[in-house]
């Protein structure tokens, strides 16, 4: 959910909601479209739906978000993957699953791995607001779409960078909508895009509340995130972050 990341998986940056986007730098841009979907503090609750040609399942799934370092994504249904939990602190990222009772860190080497089976990576999920401060930001053009501006933004990744990407091209409305976000290899190849699918008002803002990630070689495949619910800026203990609470929840 960078996801996305994707969306628990968005990062905080700046404090500035529902100004409109026109006179800001490309980079402002981004990280307000950041800002705009995950606030200071968030609680969701999502279904994600992992398709392919020969079957479809879903999970259920609570997600926290405090800040711009701290996640945690909690399986709820259905009942065999219940309790499977996802917690990134910083730079650092843990599973938990009951079926073995273990905490396992995630090291660098997997972190290109599938994020419990679907087609977000560690990696996805992890990001943060890498995006923001890693790479450059270019505005290639604009348009007016139903009564709105939709920038798209071309973002190339420092050299000393530590990310898999040659390049990101998003297309972000002046609400900090964001459309579309695809990713390109180091041969300038397009790898996976994540596109939105419906927009709503949810709370206090307009978000994405279903989006589609598709990969370009396999496009029968592709992972959905709906988002059912979610409140923000709401009071999360610290204690929601940690691997004690991964293990054994004391959500509320």
């Amino acid at each position: 959910m960078r996801v996305a990341v994707f969306f628990a998986l968005l990062a905080l940056v700046a404090p500035v909601f529902g100004q409109e986007a026109d006179g800001n730098t490309a980079r402002d841009i981004v990280r307000e479209a950041i800002n705009h979907w995950r606030g200071l503090s968030s609680y969701s609750v999502m279904t994600m739906v992992i398709h392919r040609p020969d079957w479809e399942r879903s999970m259920t799934m609570r997600a926290w978000t405090k800040g711009d370092k701290q996640s945690l994504v909690r399986v709820t249904e259905p009942a065999k993957d219940r309790g499977n939990g996802t917690l990134t602190d910083d730079n650092n990222m843990w599973s938990f699953s009951p079926k073995v009772n273990r905490v396992i860190k995630i090291p660098s080497s997997m972190m290109g791995q599938s994020w419990m089976g679907s087609d977000f990576s560690n990696k996805d999920i992890a990001r943060a607001d890498d995006i923001v401060d890693q790479y450059d930001h270019t505005l290639l053009s604009s348009e007016d779409v139903d009564g709105l501006t939709v920038f798209e933004i071309q973002s190339i990744p420092h050299e000393e960078a530590a990310v898999v990407w040659g390049r990101e091209v998003l297309r972000i409305r002046s609400d900090y909508v964001v459309l579309e976000h695809s990713f390109y290899d180091k041969d300038n190849e397009l790898v996976k895009s994540l596109k939105s699918l419906e927009i709503a008002e949810m709370g206090v803002r307009t978000v994405a509340n279903r989006q589609r990630l598709t990969q370009t070689d396999e496009p029968e495949e592709w992972t959905e995130i709906q988002v059912n619910s979610v409140e923000y800026e709401i009071d999360i203990p610290g204690s929601m972050f940690t691997l004690s609470n991964l293990r054994n929840p004391r959500d509320r």
